[in-house]
C-alpha cells in the first residue's frame, strides 16, 4: 500500500495492526521485501530510474543509538544495509519527526514508515483531499481514494470527489507508462 500525492509518497511497512504489535511484526525480511516492491514499481510504473527510499526509524529520534529502543540497530539498519548491497538507494533510519518537512521530502521519492500512523498522519495532513491509495506489486494497476469509503456522509452531498478524481488520473498515467 503506497499513499501517493504530488507532495509526498508513503508506504507503511506494517499495515492495519495494533501499534503494540508493530515492533514484533517488523522484521528485516519485511522491510527488505517491502522496499524491493516499492523500488520496482517506482521504476517500472512511475518511471523513476533510480528511486530514492527514505526509511523511518521505529522509535523516537530513530532510537538514539539504542537509548530509546534497539529496533533500529537490530532490524532496520541491517535491512537498509542489505538493500544498499543490492544496489538500491536507501537512507535511514531517519527520525520520523524530522523526515516529512518540505526540505526533507526533496531528498527522497518515497518514505517507508514502520507503522500506519507514522506515515499516514503526515500524508493526510498534506494531502487529505487529494491522496491516492496505490497497491504495489500487482500485475495490474490498482488505485483508490486514500480516505476510504466515507459511508458516514454518503448520499448527503458532502463528499469531496478530489481523491477519486486523482486516483483515476494516476491510474491513467500509470497505464500509459
Amino acid at each position: 500500500m503506497m499513499l501517493w500525492s504530488s507532495l509526498l509518497c508513503v508506504v507503511p511497512v506494517t499495515i492495519h495492526i495494533p501499534l503494540a504489535d508493530a515492533p514484533s511484526t517488523l522484521t528485516r525480511e519485511l522491510i527488505v521485501s517491502t522496499a524491493r516492491i516499492v523500488a520496482a514499481d517506482l521504476r517500472d510504473r512511475f518511471g523513476i530510474a533510480r528511486p530514492r527510499l527514505a526509511v523511518a526509524g521505529l522509535n523516537p529520534h530513530a532510537g538514539e543509538e539504542g537509548a530509546i529502543g534497539r529496533e533500529e540497530i537490530e532490524t532496520i539498519r541491517p535491512a537498509i544495509a542489505q538493500l544498499r548491497a543490492e544496489g538500491l538507494e536507501v537512507t535511514g533510519p531517519h527520525p520520523a519527526d524530522t523526515m516529512f518537512h518540505e526540505a526533507a521530502r526533496a531528498r527522497y521519492d518515497v518514505a517507508l514508515a514502520m507503522y500506519h500512523d507514522q506515515g499516514l498522519v503526515p500524508f493526510k495532513t498534506l494531502a487529505f483531499d487529494s491522496g491516492v491509495n496505490v497497491t504495489l506489486g500487482l500485475p495490474f494497476i490498482r488505485t483508490s481514494p486514500d480516505h476510504g469509503t466515507a459511508f458516514d456522509i454518503a448520499g448527503k452531498g458532502l463528499a469531496n470527489p478530489t481523491s477519486l478524481i486523482e486516483a483515476a488520473r494516476l491510474a491513467a498515467r500509470l497505464c500509459a507508462a
